[in-house]
Formats: structure tokens, sequence, C-alpha cells
């Protein structure tokens, strides 16, 4: 017979399960980008400046549409990215890291309008044995570092597989993204697209009315993105297969 303590327990951690959860995504928030963010506060995170971000909800039932255009902050990680999974079409409208909430993305890069991306932007030699061209990327959250490692491992690389990676078709831009208008990670200075001539993007095929899935970007080059802590836009049902981000939070089983 269970006892009335071991039942209150049980009861607890039914109780606590979606809360608990919840509070754990927010600190692997804190974790990533400690520069900006300085601890969680219940469903909130404490800013550096201090002031608060709401999280919002992760709620199952959000339209598509709807999350993609107005993500919360815990709609960030409303699907697991699939670190080392297989080069293959994803399911329908399986988009992880595509649910970007802006005031969050603001608070750590800042606003690329208000020319506050601009200050954190540092010089990046990209591919220097390939390539050699120096490019600019944001330094917060150590995400030119880790461009760096990315660049140094992609330059040892076979010069047939190598060459997907140059010469690139840009990293920082203050713009939106095409199909919804939210801030595109370039915007903040976190993202890279590579060599056009090696690229599908969703948005171009449907136009041409040919929409599907394809890629051309070697695997050595996603893994090495990957182990970096930068999300690939081949993952993507709404693909775009020269596109990488910087997106650490996501890599948090790491």
């Amino acid at each position: 017979m269970r006892s009335p303590r071991n039942s209150i327990f049980a009861i607890a951690l039914l109780v606590c399960a979606p809360a608990c959860a919840q509070e754990r995504k927010l600190d692997i928030l804190v974790k990533a980008y400690p520069e900006s963010i300085a601890s969680r506060d219940g469903n909130a995170l404490v800013l550096r400046n201090g002031s608060r971000l709401d999280a919002g909800r992760d709620d199952p039932a959000t339209a598509f549409a709807t999350r993609i255009s107005h993500a919360s902050i815990l709609d960030i990680f409303h699907q697991a990215y699939p670190e080392g999974a297989a080069l293959a079409p994803p399911p329908a409208d399986f988009d992880p890291g595509r649910y970007r909430n802006k005031p969050f993305f603001d608070a750590v890069y800042g606003d690329c309008r208000k020319g506050e991306v601009e200050k954190n932007l540092v010089p990046v030699v990209w591919l220097p044995k390939g390539w050699g061209q120096t490019i600019q990327f944001t330094r917060v959250g150590g995400a030119a570092d880790r461009l760096r490692q990315v660049s140094a491992e992609i330059d040892e690389l076979p010069a047939s597989v190598r060459h997907a990676a140059w010469p690139i078709a840009g990293t920082y831009a203050c713009r939106g993204v095409a199909d919804q208008g939210q801030p595109s990670m370039h915007a903040y200075g976190a993202a890279i697209d590579l060599n056009l001539a090696f690229s599908q993007y969703w948005l171009w095929d449907q136009q041409k009315g040919h929409l599907g899935w394809a890629n051309r970007m070697p695997r050595e080059i996603v893994d090495s993105f990957e182990r970096h802590g930068f999300i690939w836009g081949g993952r993507w049902y709404h693909y775009d297969t020269m596109h990488f981000e910087y997106r650490p939070e996501l890599f948090a089983k790491r």
C-alpha cells in the first residue's frame, strides 16, 4: 500500500512536470547567453540591464503560421533540433530553430535598425587556406570564435568538398526573413550563407513551381557546423541548404 507521503510526492511530480520542463528550457538560455541574460525568475528571463522578458507559452494548439511569425521565447524549443541525423527530407512544417522571438534575440544581439549589432561584429578570415576572405560575424556568445573553428575544420577537407563553403553568399545583413518578415539571424550577425551554387531554397523552388527538399551540401560541412553550435537550414521543411546560424541553446544535451 502506498504511503500518503509517497502519494503526495507523486502528485507533486505530476504537477511540476510541465512547469519544471519550461524552467529547464529557460535555464538553458541563461547558460547559452550569459553576457545578456542574468537569471531566470519563474517564467521570465532577467536581463543584465535589469529588464525582464516573459517567456510566454509553447502551446501545442498554436498554428504553424502563428508560431513562425509570433513565437514566444518557449517556442524556440518547440521542435528539437536533430543534430547528427541523416540528411533527408524533414516532416511537414518541421522547422526547428525558425521559431524566433524578436524581443529575446534583440536583447541578446541588439537591434540592427538601431545600430546595436554592428558594434559586436568582428572580422573572421573564412577558409584561410582555401579562400582567405574576411567576413564579419558577431562575437556575442563566442559565435565568431566558433565560426573560426568551423573554418579551420572545413579548410582541411578535400577541395571537392570544401568548395561548397566558398565563395559565400553573405553573413550580416539587417533584413527580415523573406516569407514572414521577422528578423533573420543574419540581422544579428549570427548566420552565414555558403556557396549559392550548392543551395536549395524552398521559396525559390516554390516560385518556380517545384517545391521539394533536395540537398547538395556535403555531410562533412554540416557535421562541422553542428559540432560548434550552428544549426543547418537543410534540416527544415522550409529548407535553406546554404544557411547556417549560431544557436547554442538548441544543442543543450551537449
